[in-house]
């Protein structure tokens, strides 16, 4: 049996899914049919008895498109402002689709440095854990009303690898706005090659990770390495794959070349 064959063995997955990927770039609106697609297949998961929890960006995404703004805010404060808009209504709306398919869900809002803070750590670990076990599909998001630093570089794709270390996760998919890693950028070079497995994060690895993320999002590829090696240095296998590929989650779970797979050590 491959690597790629074993995942379908999976017991508990952690699917992150960024802004670019919950939004049209065009108008900044919801892609509704991607997030019903999304919350379809997570309960598919569910229904083939396994553990999901589901890491989300977009508050901020929602919350500018709420509040009417013609872009992004560059200000800090009103980051946090629009965000807290954003992620009432992003909960809302997931809370909304979810119970169509008569799943239960929880909103979890963290921030990173709770992995330093023991008290802190051990709290969420036995809520996530305990909502697992209740049957609930917790949805977990950055707090970005009192985050800083995350709330400027981060997407959410170091927040979903601690997440998934915290419950001792098998599987993390980060689906974005990219097929993987290439060897090249793609954006760049048309003939870049995609790199379907990675054994070992080495310093070439990094490099290919250079390059920012998609403007509705502000994680690029180098977050999404920092992820995998907290991911595989935990034992959790990490898929990253496009959010628009049709039954992508489904893909990946039966083994399919789908995106660029981090073999845990």
């Amino acid at each position: 049996m491959t690597v790629r064959e074993r995942l379908k063995d999976k017991k508990k997955v952690i699917v992150k899914v960024g802004s670019s990927s919950l939004t049209y770039e065009e108008t900044g609106e919801i892609n509704y049919f991607r997030l019903e697609r999304l919350i379809r297949e997570i309960t598919d998961l569910k229904n083939m008895g396994k553990d999901v929890i589901l890491v989300t960006s977009g508050a901020i995404a929602v919350g500018t498109k709420t509040m009417n703004l013609p872009s992004r805010p560059n200000c800090l404060e009103e980051k946090q402002a629009v965000a807290a808009v954003g992620q009432a209504n992003l909960m809302m709306i997931y809370q909304k689709i979810f119970s169509e398919y008569n799943q239960n869900v929880a909103q979890i809002l963290i921030t990173k440095n709770l992995i330093d803070q023991p008290v802190r750590r051990q709290n969420a670990q036995n809520t996530l854990n305990a909502l697992l076990k209740m049957g609930a599909i917790p949805i977990v998001n950055e707090n970005d009303t009192v985050a800083t630093e995350e709330i400027v570089y981060g997407d959410n794709d170091t927040l979903s690898a601690i997440v998934s270390k915290l419950v001792r996760a098998d599987l993390l998919i980060l689906l974005s706005d990219i097929d993987g890693l290439y060897e090249e950028d793609p954006r760049k070079n048309n003939d870049a090659k995609l790199i379907t497995e990675v054994s070992e994060i080495t310093d070439d690895v990094q490099h290919m990770a250079g390059g920012a993320g998609s403007v509705v999002g502000t994680g690029g590829m180098a977050t999404k390495i920092a992820a995998a090696k907290i991911a595989t240095s935990n034992g959790i296998d990490m898929v990253i794959a496009n959010a628009s590929v049709d039954n992508v989650i489904e893909k990946i779970v039966y083994g399919e070349q789908v995106g660029t797979l981090f073999i845990a050590k």
